[in-house]
């Protein structure tokens, strides 16, 4: 059985695409076949950390061309795994969106079949044989969110220790509620370590009457590698990767 994961916030700037790269990284390390589908179209970036070239010159279909009917869902999908480096039992497909202006100015303009999109997670599901297929949603609440969230088994909703996200939050949370998800949780991002993190815990599980699934403490380790590799392998005993790998634990499969 495959599960849909989808990782959200309300605002940009939150770690959410790094988190859902750290992710793929430990299902795969755990021996599931995961894909990962960048969803944020308007500002792509989760190539980033699994040092996937978008400009290579031989570069095929992107998300872009199968939301306009140019090709199928698995023509996206790049096995990535070598990228993730040696002894590792998964295996990673990434989803990429186009980085190219005149692509996103169209996307923009012309919009697509979000029901296309999500008919093409479960095409892409069945293709791939998948354990886990994860979302990188674009922040905000716009149509395209909304409906992915919709379908997810699981939701993760990413925030920092900011009233603007906290408020925000506040606003998914309810919305998520009402699209009735099965299976909702928050990971607090970028936390000062001055911060009593059990008292944060305790505030935002009361506030938002939803479990906190992990705190990720801000590292100087994480801003010097500057998204360009996967966190959770380059330092596998950080209390980051540590949080992130029982995340994963706690999906159950």
């Amino acid at each position: 059985m495959s599960h849909i994961i989808s990782i959200h916030s309300f605002r940009g700037g939150t770690g959410k695409s790094n988190t859902t790269a750290n992710l793929a990284a430990m299902l795969a390390m755990k021996g599931k076949r995961v894909a990962v589908v960048d969803t944020d179209l308007n500002s792509p970036g989760i190539h980033i950390p699994f040092q996937f070239d978008l400009e290579a010159p031989d570069l095929g279909y992107v998300l872009n061309h199968y939301l306009w009917g140019e090709c199928e869902i698995q023509d996206v999908a790049y096995d990535i795994t070598a990228n993730l480096g040696t002894g590792i039992p998964g295996q990673v497909y990434l989803l990429p969106g186009s980085i190219k202006t005149s692509e996103i100015s169209r996307l923009l303009r012309e919009g697509y079949d979000v029901g296309l999109l999500n008919q093409g997670f479960d095409d892409l599901i069945d293709v791939l044989k998948l354990d886990a297929l994860l979302v990188d949603t674009h922040p905000g609440l716009s149509n395209e969110t909304l409906l992915s969230i919709a379908i997810t088994d699981i939701l993760l909703i990413t925030l920092r220790p900011d009233y603007q996200d906290y408020q925000g939050t506040a606003v998914t949370v309810e919305v998520a509620r009402k699209l009735e998800v099965p299976d909702m949780r928050l990971i607090i991002n970028k936390i000062p370590e001055r911060y009593d993190f059990k008292q944060v815990r305790e505030l935002v599980e009361s506030k938002y009457r939803c479990p906190v699934a992990a705190i990720l403490p801000h590292a100087d380790e994480m801003m010097t590698l500057a998204s360009q590799e996967i966190f959770a392998l380059r330092y596998p005993h950080h209390i980051i990767s540590q949080e992130i790998r029982t995340l994963v634990d706690s999906f159950g499969f």
